[in-house]
C-alpha cells in the first residue's frame, strides 16, 4: 500500500497515537528498558516525518503521563534525557524543518531546568512552522487537563469576565491545551492494551478507535498507512444515524 492508495479527501485530518510497548519490546528482547525507550523515539521520529509527507495536518503522541512519574527515578531520569537530547535535533532533519512543535502538559514544575529550556526553545522555535503540527502530550493526564480548564473558566467567572451562561462545550474547548486544533479523528493505541489511559478524554468523544497488537518500536509507516485505510472505512455518525 502506498499514500496514493489512500483518497486524500477522504484523510484524515488529526491521528493521535499512545506509544505504548517501549518497555516491553525490549524486555523481550532482552534489552534495557532504555533501550526500549530510544528505539519508540526513532519511530516516533520516523512516524512524525512520514505523516508530514502524506500531508497530515496534526499529530497528538501520548509520551509522558502524569502518572508515569511512578516509575523507577533511574526509568524516569533516562526518559527525560531522552526527550531533551530528543527536542534538541529534532528540528535538524530535514523532512522535519517545517514542523511545529507543542508541548500539551505541565511543564512548569519540572525539576530539570535543561529540559525545560528545550522545550521552550523548540516551541518558540517552531511555533510559525506550517507543516505538520506535533504536539508531545508530556507531563500530560486528560483529567488533569479538564480540572485545569474548569479552574481557568472558574477564575473568569469570579472576576465577572464571563457568566454561568457563556458556559459551553466550545468555551470548555477553548480552554484545553489543544484550542484551536481539530479533535482526533483516529486514534491508535500500539501495544496490545485495550484503554485510553487518561488521554485526551475530552477531545476523543467522537474519535475512532485502533487498536493493534504491535509494539510501538516495531510501528511502521505502512502501519500507519493501513490505520487510514481502516479508518477510510469507517461510518462516522456522530451520533446521528
Amino acid at each position: 500500500m502506498t499514500i496514493d492508495d489512500i483518497d486524500k479527501e477522504l484523510m484524515p485530518q488529526h491521528i493521535a497515537i499512545i506509544m505504548d510497548g517501549n518497555r516491553r519490546w525490549a524486555k523481550e528482547k532482552g534489552l534495557d528498558t532504555k533501550l526500549g525507550h530510544k528505539a519508540g523515539a526513532e519511530t516516533l521520529e520516523k512516524i512524525a516525518s512520514y505523516a508530514n509527507e502524506i500531508g497530515l495536518k496534526y499529530l497528538t503522541v501520548y509520551a509522558f503521563s502524569t502518572e508515569n512519574w511512578k516509575r523507577t527515578k533511574e526509568e524516569v531520569g533516562a526518559l527525560m534525557v531522552l526527550l531533551r537530547n530528543y527536542l534538541d535535533k529534532f528540528l535538524n532533519r530535514e523532512s522535519l524543518r517545517n514542523v511545529k512543535i507543542r508541548v500539551l502538559g505541565n511543564i512548569e514544575n519540572l525539576d530539570d531546568k535543561g529540559l525545560k529550556d528545550s522545550i521552550n526553545k523548540i516551541v518558540e522555535k517552531s511555533k510559525n512552522n506550517t507543516d505538520l503540527t506535533l504536539n508531545i502530550a508530556f507531563n500530560y493526564g486528560g483529567r488533569d487537563e479538564i480540572v485545569r480548564a474548569v479552574k481557568n473558566i472558574a477564575e473568569k467567572v469570579k472576576k465577572d469576565e464571563l457568566t454561568l451562561e457563556q458556559i459551553d462545550e466550545h468555551l470548555v474547548s477553548d480552554n484545553l491545551y489543544t484550542a484551536n486544533e481539530p479533535e482526533p479523528d483516529l486514534l491508535i493505541r500500539p501495544g496490545g492494551e485495550l484503554r485510553i489511559s487518561n488521554f485526551l478524554l475530552w477531545q476523543l468523544a467522537y474519535t475512532e478507535f485502533l487498536f493493534i497488537n504491535k509494539y510501538w518500536p516495531d510501528f511502521s509507516e505502512e502501519d500507519l498507512l493501513e490505520a487510514i485505510a481502516t479508518f477510510k472505512k469507517r461510518n462516522r455518525k456522530f451520533g446521528g444515524k
